[in-house]
């Protein structure tokens, strides 16, 4: 079966994440990360309960905890073993994740975003989002390869331009960082997320 779009992306955007755990060291997974409390660990948790979340949602189930990682509510994190393969659960959540955005079952159920709910179809286009922030979350923390998919990109910036007042809140985004001269796209995009990639 051919992958939409909008699977595809979502898809690059998983396997990027994919690829920057499995190269965290043994010994960073504790380290302190650019989100604010959170080490490398936490952001990849927060990830995977996050699309769990979506997955459950959109497929009217519970979510069930998953290799270790157990269950909390929608912006905090869940409690998880020390010994949580968090590669195995990133794999089995975002390959859910990604089937669900080419079924039109998914498409009608109420998705929570800063703006109110809305049909899960229309936030398929950002979806990408989350995963891509915290791929370079998780790289910075950990000394990993912090470039992104430039067309990845390109395309959440410019679907979250127009929500821009409506994410600066306190479990969405913070303020934008100042972009400095002649940035790339990349560096734009990580201060309009308020990130500091400097």
């Amino acid at each position: 079966m051919t992958m939409s779009a909008q699977a595809e992306r979502f898809r690059r955007a998983a396997d990027g994440f994919q690829a920057r755990i499995a190269a965290v060291p043994a010994d960073r997974w504790n380290a302190p990360s650019p989100c604010p409390a959170w080490t490398a660990r936490d952001v990849a948790v927060h990830v995977i309960h996050e699309a769990r979340r979506v997955v459950a949602t959109v497929r009217g189930a519970r979510p069930a905890e998953l290799h270790g990682i157990g269950l909390a509510e929608m912006g905090t994190l869940p409690a998880t073993a020390p010994d949580a393969d968090l590669a195995a659960a990133w794999e089995e959540i975002s390959a859910a994740l990604t089937a669900a955005i080419d079924d039109p079952a998914c498409h009608t159920a109420k998705m929570p975003t800063p703006v109110g709910e809305v049909p899960f179809t229309d936030v398929i286009e950002v979806l990408p989002e989350d995963v891509l922030i915290h791929t370079w979350d998780l790289a910075r923390a950990t000394g990993g390869d912090e470039r992104l998919d430039p067309g990845l990109v390109a395309h959440v910036h410019e679907h979250l331009k127009p929500m821009d007042e409506a994410l600066r809140q306190p479990w969405a985004f913070g303020p934008k960082t100042p972009v400095p001269d002649g940035a790339d796209p990349q560096t734009e995009f990580l201060c309009f997320v308020g990130r500091n990639p400097n």
